[in-house]
């Protein structure tokens, strides 16, 4: 067996083109912020939905990670109608 070391971007080790793996982490990491918010206030999906101005079923999505039904605007819009404000940090990498 073989071991590779991850590139810390677990897309971009599956194969993803780089830009595609940038979107999916960022994608990823709003969806585990709304999933914990909801998770640490005890919210239901119902709740949480009213809160953050989409349907249940979309909450649910979120809950299940299917990254695919979300932009990151979507996502974005959800953690600030939550009152979470969300940040950026762009780094500059070796070509």
């Amino acid at each position: 067996m073989e071991i590779i070391e991850s590139s810390g971007n677990v897309f971009k080790d599956l194969g993803f083109p780089q830009e595609e793996s940038d979107k999916l982490i960022i994608k990823s990491r709003l969806m585990m912020e709304i999933e914990s918010f909801i998770k640490n206030k005890g919210m239901t999906q119902a709740h949480a939905a009213g809160l953050m101005g989409v349907t249940r079923p979309r909450i649910s999505d979120v809950m299940r990670g299917k990254i695919d039904k979300f932009t990151i605007d979507a996502l974005v819009d959800m953690l600030s109608k939550a009152g979470l404000q969300v940040t950026i940090t762009v780094e500059h990498v070796a070509a």
